[in-house]
């Protein structure tokens, strides 16, 4: 098969050694890469049970035969182990510029096992991986120490490309559960603890650089594909909502059906929705598009703040489900606040999601009187001074560092605490995206809504956002689709653009495989079923994909509901089109 590089390269830091592995034509036929791949090898190595921050626990990072070519949203990397805030499997992606440099050592799959006897930074290369003392970086925030990094440890040998580094933060070190991996500085793989599993290792940071290239079973194919892709989609209306305003066109979108999430789930719509919206941020700060390798979305927004205590800060960001969980959970109305609460995470390494989540739950909890702490919604201040407790695991912040399920058990907070598998839902109100709430549900490593990002069919009226039956036979096609792109490693917002036909086409000229759409829908259900083994050998139970109970009893004050029948006839419907029984076990074995 082409499109490979047919190797894995498997790091033990305890030895301080490495080898390298041949994967076979069969393996790559029957899991395509990246996340089928990983999922495959997660399950063949990972010890059933073992405890996520404890040395024989895999992290694996890999890249799929998209990356590091001509075609368009390939530019990605996944990283897949046991989640540490979860204790279920885990999947996170990042984009950027860096995935191009793992991608040029020449390897599908990279897994690290052990522990490192002091801090250290890995070198990746293609002749495999060299290990440097790294202690006077430890402590360092992710921008500083990514550069660094890059600075002392890439290889730089005659003919490599340009290197590329992630690293952690402090929140890593720290062990914050929901610690991300960073690169290109305001890139991340950044839900779930992938950052807090390095730092487990002792890992600050891999760094790498190669000369390697995937070679296409039809390179002018490939050449003359993409050319055509990016005159067919550069001008369609999709591609230019984004480049206009990137994902910060959410929050006016969400605020107007009554599903954005504000008060700490206690509202669908906040009154200054306005003030943290997209046209606001761009008409009053200096905001333009940016974009990943092999990108012409340019969803990024790469920005100078102009006004306010933070002007002159220069972010790429903030993402919608940053001004989701800071702007509208902790109802901070000043979107340069918002900003600096982006920026001051992704120093810090630690998820932006969770941590918004976990500020809000403090303050609602302060409000009705359930803990004592000195935090308010809207308190910009106190929620930054909360941010660098949490990473520091000082006070309160050692408790919340630990994530929602601890924190709320020894708060007495359980049913006020809104997770799924111990992972915080991003922007969406299940409450009115009913499809949203099977997606967190089903998602293998939490409340996930890039698992299948069903909000786009249910606010575009391809399906109403109120049906309940039938939806999950649309749900699964668009749950395959993205397995797929996983497997590629595809961005999410090529998604209108990759139907299940062009992605036969691209991995038909990519591999030289005669694979078709029928097959591609299977291969995606395997890779579905073995994330669910995994989770089923770390212990998952059936009641494991429902939504906290307060989501079904509270009604929201704009009129959305989803009572917990439905919730269970969606995922009984989910459950048949995947061929597992009622309690969401596989029927048949991988």
């Amino acid at each position: 098969m082409h499109g490979y590089y047919k190797r894995i390269l498997t790091v033990d830091l305890s030895k301080q050694n490495f080898k390298i592995e041949k994967i076979e034509d069969d393996l790559l036929r029957e899991c395509v890469g990246g996340k089928g791949l990983a999922t495959r090898l997660l399950l063949d190595r990972n010890p059933a049970g073992v405890d996520p921050l404890a040395p024989e626990n895999n992290l694996i990072i890999a890249t799929g035969p998209f990356c590091g070519g001509r075609l368009w949203g390939g530019s990605r990397y996944g990283v897949y182990t046991k989640s540490p805030l979860t204790g279920f499997y885990t999947e996170s992606y990042s984009g950027g510029k860096v995935p191009e440099a793992i991608d040029s050592t020449g390897f599908d799959a990279i897994i690290l096992i052990g522990k490192s006897p002091q801090p250290t930074v890995l070198s990746i290369h293609p002749a495999g991986a060299e290990f440097h003392e790294a202690g006077d970086l430890w402590g360092m925030e992710t921008f500083d120490a990514e550069e660094q990094a890059v600075q002392r440890f890439a290889p730089n040998k005659e003919g490599f490309r340009k290197p590329g580094a992630i690293v952690i933060g402090p929140a890593g070190e720290n062990l914050v559960k929901f610690a991300i991996i960073a690169n290109d500085k305001w890139r991340c793989a950044g839900r779930t603890g992938v950052g807090t599993v390095l730092g487990s290792k002792l890992v600050k940071g891999l760094v790498f650089q190669g000369d390697r290239k995937r070679e296409y079973a039809d390179s002018s194919g490939v050449a003359e594909y993409a050319k055509n892709f990016s005159k067919s989609n550069f001008k369609s209306p999709g591609v230019e909502a984004y480049r206009k305003m990137g994902t910060t066109m959410m929050v006016s979108i969400m605020n107007h059906v009554n599903a954005f999430p504000a008060k700490y789930w206690n509202q669908g719509s906040c009154e200054h929705a306005e003030s943290i919206s997209g046209e606001t941020y761009h008409a009053e700060h200096d905001v333009k598009p940016h974009a990943c390798a092999k990108c012409f979305i340019a969803c990024g927004r790469m920005t100078k703040i102009k006004k306010g205590r933070h002007k002159d800060l220069k972010l790429e960001g903030p993402e919608y489900e940053t001004i989701y969980s800071f702007g509208g959970l902790c109802m901070i109305k000043e979107m340069e606040e918002v900003a600096y609460l982006n920026d001051l995470c992704d120093r810090l390494g630690m998820d932006t999601i969770s941590a918004g989540n976990l500020c809000a739950l403090v303050m609602e909890a302060k409000e009705q009187g359930r803990l004592e702490y000195d935090i308010e919604y809207g308190n910009a201040d106190q929620t930054i001074g909360l941010i660098e407790k949490i990473a520091s695991r000082d006070d309160i912040g050692d408790i919340l560092a630990d994530g929602i399920i601890p924190a709320s058990e020894k708060w007495g907070l359980e049913d006020l605490a809104i997770h799924v598998k111990g992972l915080e839902p991003s922007g969406y109100d299940p409450r009115v995206l009913k499809g949203m709430g099977l997606t967190f549900g089903t998602s293998p490593r939490g409340a996930c809504h890039l698992r299948t990002t069903f909000y786009k069919p249910e606010l575009s009226g391809l399906i109403p956002p109120d049906q309940i039956k039938d939806k999950a036979e649309m749900f699964v096609d668009y749950e395959d689709r993205l397995n797929i792109f996983d497997t590629l490693t595809l961005c999410r917002f090529y998604r209108d653009l990759y139907s299940w036909e062009e992605l036969e086409k691209t991995i038909q000229l990519v591999t030289g495989c005669d694979i078709s759409v029928e097959e591609l829908k299977k291969t995606a259900a395997y890779i579905a079923t073995m994330t669910r083994q995994f989770n089923i050998r770390e212990g998952f139970k059936a009641e494991d994909d429902h939504l906290p109970k307060r989501l079904y009893k509270e009604i929201l004050p704009e009129g959305g509901s989803l009572s917990e029948g439905d919730m269970e006839y969606m995922l009984q419907d989910y459950y048949r089109f995947r061929g597992w029984d009622s309690a969401g076990i596989p029927l048949a074995s991988l």
